[in-house]
């Protein structure tokens, strides 16, 4: 059976958000589904472009009702992926791409044995620690934070991924991530 279902997972500061815009203008007969979250949008973010933004009370009712296909809690805010969107893909046979954390990618991956996960990693933790800080949107403390947790999601990476792939140049980074999800 052939892969429709992609994950790319990364590390805050490695690039994540810079690549999906991109691969959203490039990669037009995917469907990048948009993630459900209860954090507030950063500036020029837009809701049900960059994420679907709701009330934590809402996100617990789609838990309830079963319509997040995964779920998870990452940096004190709430993320998940919704149900509906995923099954109409596969009715259809349309490739799909899902912008998640590690958690997120295992769960997904056990969900659906021939999803194949696309891990990105900074090129050294000096640079991701630069590129976080060059956000200016973070206190001293939820910088540290990530930096400490992106260590686990490195490892999963590295242990569980299909494919690990370092984004030194975010050009040829972007030319691989869509060459695997095109062939």
């Amino acid at each position: 059976m052939k892969n429709l279902i992609f994950v790319l997972s990364a590390p805050s500061g490695t690039g994540k958000t810079t690549i999906l815009k991109i691969l959203k203008d490039e990669l037009k007969d995917v469907d990048i589904v948009v993630t459900y979250t209860t954090r507030k949008p950063r500036p020029g973010e837009k809701d049900g472009i960059d994420y679907n933004f709701i009330e934590i009370d809402e996100f617990k009712k789609k838990i309830e009702k079963g319509e997040l296909i995964e779920w998870s809690i990452v940096y004190g805010n709430y993320y998940g992926i919704p149900k509906d969107k995923i099954e109409e893909n596969l009715k259809k046979e349309k490739k799909t791409l899902l912008i998640i954390d590690t958690q997120g990618g295992l769960k997904i991956k056990k969900i659906y044995p021939n999803a194949f996960l696309i891990g990105i990693l900074p090129p050294s933790l000096k640079e991701q620690e630069r590129r976080l800080r060059e956000r200016k949107d973070m206190p001293e403390e939820e910088i540290k934070k990530r930096l400490s947790f992106s260590k686990q999601e490195r490892d999963v990476i590295r242990k569980h991924y299909d494919i690990k792939l370092i984004n030194r140049d975010l050009r040829k980074t972007i030319e691989k991530i869509k060459k695997i999800i095109l062939s």
